[in-house]
């Protein structure tokens, strides 16, 4: 069944898994930079998730993407993260920010010129993507409708404690942010945002 035949109305919990889940797991491979898109919890489930991966040597740039200012914040969620990085104990020659999209189409296609003017995109092979369960499926399939062909994506979830493959079903919250996903993503995919795909 593909994406686009899917009911959004009609959506139960194994269409839910199947479109959220199924096939996302890391392929172990290394990255030419690990790539983090914001949210308002980025810097607490995602940034420690992608500092372990550089410091395992998985690549040895990294990526934050966002412009988002979540209130109480003067900077934006890729300037937080770099920051938070920082802190850590990477080094600031390592990380790069785009710090103007406001949502995930937007931290992709923002993001590619960041990457081509850190390295060429023509010299990128594989892009290690580090988001919350539950959004990695959107975040590929918009890496894979508009980053050229021959970028592959390593797909790395952090936990964040409630949309995880063996939560989100237990966790009120996490029921309610993967059917909102699998809603959105089967809406943009009907009208031609996403590309459509076997689930």
């Amino acid at each position: 069944m593909k994406i686009s035949e899917l009911s959004p109305i009609h959506l139960n919990e194994d269409d839910v898994s199947k479109l959220l889940y199924d096939g996302i797991e890391d392929n172990l491979q290394k990255g030419d930079l690990i790539f983090v898109p914001g949210s308002s919890k980025a810097a607490e489930y995602r940034l420690p998730e992608a500092v372990r991966l550089y410091q395992e040597g998985r690549a040895k740039k990294l990526l934050f993407s966002g412009g988002v200012k979540w209130p109480g914040n003067e900077m934006t969620e890729a300037e937080m993260l770099m920051k938070k990085a920082i802190l850590y104990g990477i080094p600031s020659n390592d990380l790069f920010i785009e710090n103007r999209s406001l949502h995930t189409k937007e931290n992709v296609l923002a993001s590619m010129l960041v990457m081509d003017r850190m390295c060429g995109l023509e010299n990128i092979d594989n892009i290690i993507l580090v988001t919350a369960p539950f959004h990695m499926r959107r975040l590929h399939l918009t890496f894979k409708t508009y980053m050229p062909h021959w970028i592959h994506c390593s797909l790395v979830c952090s936990d964040d404690g409630s949309t995880g493959i063996k939560q989100w079903k237990q966790h009120p919250y996490g029921r309610k942010r993967a059917f909102d996903e699998a809603v959105k993503i089967i809406d943009y995919v009907k009208k031609g945002i996403l590309m459509d795909q076997d689930i």
